[in-house]
């Protein structure tokens, strides 16, 4: 592991006041399973680390303000951070959040789900997304754009690394869930073995995003599972630690 942070930038058409940034692995004092760049505190480490960890990448990214960490429960509840009182300190029950004020940091933790940066052509509001399968089997893309009452010819989106579909092996429920609610098409799964299935999470996020109509959107593509050295995988470890997905508006 490296000493010095190294960061993931989203390539999309964003105007120059978006900032954002994906965290890989180096540049923490987290060790082992969790080195070493982990920013979670709720997956065993060392609180005293992670706290330090969390503060090296506020200092290397220039971040304007502490980032806004949220308690992420697989659902499709998205929080206005405008709208909470200043100075809130408790942990929120939320998978996205949005904002429209310069300086306040949108953050989500990943080790396999997709993080799902949004904003739109003026630059005047950015939102971050958690999407693991249940979120987008059950259209939490949807919910997000609805939050952040644009024209969807307006909105940009940039699907960070997640799990790729040779490593996400799921049963045949899950398949046809997504089925079912017609957030998937049988294109973006295939069988792995009897009553498994290989799911393309980042196609169907940007298969999604297409059927909206966004203006623009793109994707990683880096999976999480095989490239072991940029980034934590929860079904590759277990135990392990997770990567911060920011984003943010300045002047």
């Amino acid at each position: 592991m490296s000493d010095t942070i190294r960061l993931l930038k989203p390539d999309w058409p964003a105007p120059e006041r978006v900032h954002a940034v994906v965290s890989l692995r180096d540049g923490g004092v987290s060790n082992a399973p969790y080195a070493s760049l982990n920013l979670a505190t709720h997956v065993g480490d060392v609180l005293a680390a992670v706290l330090v960890n969390r503060q090296r990448l506020r200092e290397f990214c220039q971040l304007p303000s502490e980032p806004i960490w949220l308690n992420q429960v697989h659902g499709c509840d998205v929080v206005d951070l405008d709208a909470l009182p200043n100075g809130t300190a408790q942990l929120i029950d939320a998978d996205a959040s949005i904002s429209r004020r310069r300086g306040t940091v949108l953050a989500i933790l990943t080790a396999d789900c997709l993080p799902i940066f949004f904003t739109n052509r003026q630059g005047s509001v950015v939102m971050l997304v958690h999407a693991g399968w249940r979120g987008l089997a059950e259209n939490m893309i949807v919910a997000a754009i609805k939050k952040m009452d644009q024209p969807v010819e307006e909105v940009l989106a940039w699907v960070g690394p997640g799990i790729g579909p040779k490593a996400f092996e799921v049963g045949a429920e899950v398949r046809d869930y997504f089925l079912a609610k017609k957030t998937a098409n049988e294109a973006h799964f295939y069988q792995a073995q009897e009553g498994k299935y290989c799911a393309d999470l980042v196609a169907i996020a940007l298969w999604q995003l297409q059927c909206l109509g966004v203006g623009w959107c793109g994707a990683s593509h880096a999976c999480t599972y095989t490239q072991s050295d940029d980034f934590y995988s929860y079904r590759r470890d277990g135990q392990t630690g997770r990567m911060a997905s920011l984003i943010w508006l300045s002047e």
